[in-house]
């Protein structure tokens, strides 16, 4: 190995290493602005929603495709909404194009009959997708406030009468809350989804509301006041993440987001692989396009803090950390033969091993998550330190795949709206075999992933010859996090 080509190695791992620190640094503040909060528990003003006059009119819009089988448990769980049928539309946007359409129909049609002010719009096209039924929804919907939910969520009854309360400051542009998870112990895949967006609703998005820095609508279990949505400029569909997008530029505009801790909006968690890795791809390449499209529009905006510019950045390049990650983990073999044919750059290995507080850093942010939603202690704790290392290894094995995801998006590289399939899993006995909507084609990707474990076998194996055991704990875990996805997206095919 030539000097040039090893300084280049270093060079990119380096780099990687350092962007990974910078926004684990990112976390840590987050961490810092969440305890805090927790201790000031402020709220802004309330809307008095005793005082008849005072109600405001709101809008459910319910976006679905395909939602065979989770719709009819969606519209049930939404006719049970406690507030004042004179005050409440629902507006079913149904883009689907298989028999569920007519199920949906007949559907609507009883629970029309029952009192309920329910719609069924249909467009010709999914121009748009997602955010192209929500913008025809928008244009011909009553209310001033319009909440959002996804086929798989099921608030609880008293939903709207814990949010809507908090448009009391015309400023508030929308109120989000908390996702909850219906099967979060179905099985390893779901447990460790659960973990992921926990610290994401927890850490995130308070310690960053907290402080007024940007947050993002989650694309459900949320409620937008309607000017703020066209103030805004209304929904555009030239991202995959729609809802990242247009909290992006409200918040620009000077509107306020509120979070609601404290709400949790149940919903189902993806329980096979393959319904995971789509949805996965969607929103780690749905980032990248929307770093695209507003970090300039950031970090030009006379009115915001460095502080919050810092933590926009950070939040619009949060998909690309996986990018970061899998080339640290790509050159992590090159730089032990580095390692063993210079020993004169030896100083360079004892300064990157200082990274290794990155993960410190996340551990400890992510324990803080874990015991505000699971319970503390130290049956907790030993509990936490399996999942979180479990959590880390799987995160791993899907950096490949989402690293695609990340440079599709970076490229500007245009592609369809794929849907997460909805299962309708309630239990461990439930099954998710024959699931219609599961693709049976093998992604060329898991090949790739597949050649990924035995690669990092081979980092494990070296380590005997070159008699260097520092990054064996992290081969390790890119074995187990490779293998994992390899073998479930190939047994979910069968």
């Amino acid at each position: 190995m030539e000097y040039p080509l090893a300084y280049l190695i270093i060079s990119l791992y380096t780099l990687a290493l350092l962007l990974v620190f910078f926004y684990s640094l990112a976390q840590l503040n987050l961490l810092f602005n969440y305890l805090k909060h927790k201790r000031s528990g402020a709220h802004g003003p309330l809307i008095d929603l005793s005082k008849k006059e005072l109600v405001p009119y709101v809008t459910i819009q319910l976006p679905i495709y395909n939602e065979a089988y989770v719709v009819e448990r969606l519209l049930e769980n939404i006719a049970l909404m406690d507030y004042p049928l004179d005050r409440l539309e629902i507006q079913v946007l149904d883009d689907s194009t298989d028999e569920s359409v007519e199920k949906t129909a007949l559907h609507i049609e009883a629970l029309r009959k029952k009192g309920l002010d329910i719609v069924h719009v249909r467009r010709s096209n999914r121009s748009g997708y997602k955010a192209g039924a929500l913008k025809e929804g928008l244009a011909i919907a009553k209310g001033s406030l319009i909440a959002i939910f996804d086929a798989d969520f099921l608030p609880q009854k008293d939903w709207l009468l814990r949010t809507v309360p908090h448009f009391g400051s015309e400023e508030i542009g929308v109120v989000q809350t908390r996702w909850g998870h219906l099967n979060r112990n179905y099985s390893i895949l779901t447990r460790i989804q659960a973990f992921a967006l926990d610290a994401h609703f927890t850490l995130e998005q308070v310690g960053r509301n907290a402080q007024g820095h940007f947050i993002n609508f989650n694309g459900t279990a949320g409620i937008w006041r309607k000017t703020c949505i066209e103030d805004a400029g209304n929904w555009e569909g030239d991202t995959l993440t729609e809802d990242l997008d247009l909290s992006y530029r409200a918040q620009l505009k000077n509107w306020k987001f509120k979070y609601l801790e404290e709400v949790e909006t149940h919903a189902e968690l993806p329980v096979v692989i393959s319904a995971a890795r789509s949805q996965q791809f969607r929103w780690n390449k749905g980032g990248a396009e929307n770093f695209r499209k507003s970090v300039r529009k950031v970090l030009a905006a006379p009115h915001l803090s460095w502080k919050t510019k810092f933590h926009g950045v950070m939040h619009l390049l949060n998909s690309s950390m996986f990018l970061c990650v899998f080339t640290v983990a790509v050159l992590s073999i090159p730089m032990m033969y580095i390692k063993s044919i210079f020993p004169e750059l030896a100083w360079v290995f004892e300064v990157t091993s200082f990274f290794i507080v990155s993960t410190i850093i996340l551990f400890i942010c992510y324990w803080f998550t874990y015991k505000n939603t699971q319970g503390k202690g130290i049956e907790h704790f030993l509990q936490y330190i399996g999942l979180f290392f479990t959590f880390f290894s799987v995160a791993l094995g899907f950096s490949l795949h989402n690293s695609l995801a990340v440079l599709e998006g970076h490229r500007g590289k245009r592609s369809e709206f794929v849907r997460t399939p909805k299962f309708n899993i309630n239990s461990i006995k439930d099954s998710w075999k024959g699931n219609q909507y599961l693709s049976k084609k093998i992604s060329p990707n898991v090949i790739l992933e597949g050649l990924l474990m035995c690669y990092f076998f081979y980092g494990m194996y070296i380590a005997v010859p070159l008699n260097d055991f520092g990054l064996f704990p992290f081969h390790f875990m890119l074995f187990l996090g490779f293998g994992f996805v390899f073998f479930k997206s190939l047994s979910a095919k069968i």
